[in-house]
């Protein structure tokens, strides 16, 4: 067995400190190191694929991504094919793109819309031509959510809500082009008015291109209480964050740079969503694409409900596991259990 595992970066990006690192990876290789194996951290480029593929091969046991795909100026086909190249020869790569992209797409929520997770009235449009036609039909039951495939930190994620006062309509009828609608867009929560025409037309850069998406679901009225977010290493829960919107008119992203405010708990202190979350993940892999272990480091995202009955419940958002940071909990030690979930994987696979 190689004792040595390879950790690969992107060069530049605002997630990154005075060393080009990001915070939270040197400690993750520093924490290996303290456990008796090797770290090496390295830039990713396209053009420097066949060098890292050969010595991740000579020397690796492992590779670990953190890798924000939107700071690799070409995208992530090179560094994808590399890593399933890698993982073919026995290479453990944590997260596999498989999983990845599985996990983190926004039509993980469709595909879970058959649990108890996820709202049935989730749904995902895979062309501009599929939701020209379902979503006039849809927005027509409340005030609808969409989000792209490919944003972050709350862009591309819009709230739509009818705001014509002529318009009647009953749940299932077809809204005309014309309807006046009102947009609140999650990365700032800023709004726009448009025809729902216009909307419609304007979203065709969502659903165009490789990957392109959208997914439509039910607004959450009580995410203004906040969102809960479950940080996960492997099928460990770490904390668990509040994220509160700002205070204010049409506010409803749970980001930091809209304004939201964030508090940390312990997982016993969410015990009943945190465990009903950890009990449904071999649910959640089997649905997203039968992967045989969770994402390294990852999220669940969930917003508050209230059933028939006038509980509590919880309805999931989102997953991440692309690149999911935590930087600012290092105190926790957060990374020695990330390299303790690495070793444990890397010892298990050799039998040792």
């Amino acid at each position: 067995m190689k004792k040595h595992v390879l950790i690969l970066e992107a060069e530049g990006g605002s997630d990154k400190w005075l060393d080009g690192h990001r915070l939270d990876t040197m400690p993750i290789a520093n924490a290996i190191i303290e456990k008796g194996f090797e770290a090496e951290v390295l830039f990713f480029r396209d053009e420097w694929v066949d060098e890292i593929f050969t010595r991740a091969l000579e020397k690796s046991s492992a590779v670990i991504v953190r890798i924000n795909p939107g700071n690799l100026v070409n995208g992530e086909d090179k560094l994808f094919d590399m890593l399933r190249r890698l993982y073919d020869t026995g290479i453990l790569i944590m997260t596999h793109p498989d999983t990845m992209i599985n996990f983190g797409a926004k039509d993980a929520l469709a595909k879970l819309a058959d649990t108890d997770l996820v709202t049935t009235d989730t749904y995902a449009y895979y062309s501009h031509d599929e939701f020209k036609e379902s979503f006039p039909k849809s927005i027509s039951y409340g005030i609808r959510v969409l989000k792209q495939n490919r944003g972050s930190t709350g862009s591309g994620i819009w709230r739509v809500e009818i705001a014509d006062e002529k318009v009647t309509c009953k749940p299932g009828d077809t809204l005309p082009m014309e309807t006046k609608i009102k947009c609140t867009e999650a990365f700032d929560n800023h709004v726009e008015y448009h025809t729902l025409g216009e909307f419609i037309e304007f979203c065709k850069q969502y659903t165009d291109g490789e990957n392109g998406m959208l997914v439509d679901m039910r607004f959450m009225p009580r995410i203004t209480e906040g969102e809960l977010r479950i940080l996960m290493v492997s099928d460990a829960p770490i904390f668990v964050v509040h994220k509160k919107p700002a205070d204010e008119a049409d506010a409803f992203s749970a980001t930091i740079g809209s304004g939201a405010t964030y508090t940390y708990h312990k997982p016993e202190d969410y015990q009943n969503l945190v465990e009903s979350f950890v009990e449904a993940i071999p649910m959640i892999s089997e649905k997203l694409g039968d992967i045989k272990e969770p994402p390294l480091i990852w999220t669940g995202d969930f917003m508050l409900d209230t059933d028939e009955n006038g509980k509590d419940t919880y309805v999931l958002g989102e997953i991440n596991c692309s690149c999911v940071g935590f930087f600012s909990h290092l105190d926790m030690g957060i990374q020695d259990k990330v390299a303790d979930e690495v070793i444990r994987r890397i010892t298990e696979k050799h039998n040792c």
